[in-house]
């Protein structure tokens, strides 16, 4: 790792099948948690380049534990996390609103590293057992209508380097890798990124493996559609920049869409919105990341389309009997 550092601390770059060798190294405990920190640090000064993502993502993927769902059309909603802005779990709660609306959700999430509660938090605090059974998974989704994978047990790499991410307390490219590396493969995503060159990363990627996507860039900063001001939405037919007017809602001030401090807060806030008890800036966050949701997949409706049907599953009590079943025993 010493030479990999001075390398990299002269402002090189690593190839493709360079990269996937330090992950592979990290996976056999070759390096200690300093020079993992160190190695990590790098890509916070910098920016990472597509062979660099491209080797992390193939190496991650190579020794990861795989899920079959095929046959299931699902889609996973996730966000890179990481923009410092401490919203509440908007992606995880418009999960349950997707697959309320019928479609069939494989969400892949982590414990929270940059925030008080990440959607691992959440699903755990919820009462969900997590799992790498593809039966029990299967059995969630055909119950359900969701399913939700918590990266580490499935990414041996992620478990090495999470007490590391957890003292950093800073994002790392594990942030921008997630979103990337879904144990089950599935038909599409909504991810939201916070800045639009990790943006342009994952469109390539994304692309370049046949994916269906819609990518979410909030310009203010945010990785998700915050209603706080203009978002940048990139999909394989289309960009676009959309604003809050075009959800039907007005402009949000930051503090309406708050998470919290603990996952306490998440939790009620969670339960909040799926009773119908939340505040209005909270439901109108939640639907419009629904719909983008939604629109991933049904990539030829219309946003006001896929917002009443992500109403409907709200409105009509579907997004909270999705959680129901998940954690009934």
């Amino acid at each position: 790792m010493k030479e990999i550092l001075q390398y990299l601390y002269t402002y090189q770059t690593l190839s493709k099948e360079q990269a996937k060798e330090i992950i592979h190294n990290i996976r056999e405990k070759k390096y200690n948690e300093i020079q993992i920190a160190s190695f990590l640090t790098v890509f916070s000064m910098r920016s990472i380049t597509i062979d660099e993502m491209n080797g992390f993502v193939e190496a991650l993927k190579e020794s990861c534990i795989s899920v079959n769902l095929q046959g299931y059309d699902t889609i996973d909603m996730c966000g890179t996390g990481g923009d410092g802005k401490n919203t509440f779990n908007i992606s995880t709660i418009a999960s349950f609103i997707v697959a309320g609306a019928g479609i069939n959700v494989a969400k892949h999430g982590n414990y929270g590293v940059s925030s008080g509660c990440g959607s691992s938090n959440l699903m755990e605090a919820l009462g969900y057992t997590f799992s790498t059974d593809s039966a029990k998974l299967q059995s969630d989704i055909e119950k359900a209508g969701m399913c939700y994978m918590h990266a580490p047990l499935f990414h041996p790499t992620m478990k090495e380097v999470a007490p590391i991410r957890k003292q950093l307390i800073v994002r790392t490219f594990f942030n921008m890798a997630g979103p990337l590396v879904n144990p089950s493969n599935p038909t599409a995503q909504s991810v939201g990124v916070y800045n639009l060159e990790v943006g342009r990363i994952y469109k390539y990627l994304f692309q370049k493996n046949n994916k269906q996507f819609i990518i979410v860039h909030g310009l203010d900063g945010y990785d998700e559609i915050s209603l706080t001001g203009q978002v940048k939405l990139m999909s394989n037919t289309f960009e676009r920049i959309v604003t809050p007017y075009d959800f039907g809602f007005k402009p949000l001030p930051p503090s309406q869409i708050d998470g919290g401090n603990t996952i306490d807060d998440a939790v009620k806030i969670c339960m909040q919105i799926l009773t119908n008890k939340a505040t209005q800036a909270q439901i109108n966050v939640v639907l419009a990341n629904a719909a983008i949701g939604i629109k991933s997949i049904k990539i030829h409706q219309s946003i006001e389309e896929c917002l009443a049907q992500a109403r409907e599953s709200l409105e009509s009590g579907k997004a909270l009997t999705v959680l129901k079943k998940l954690i009934q025993k």
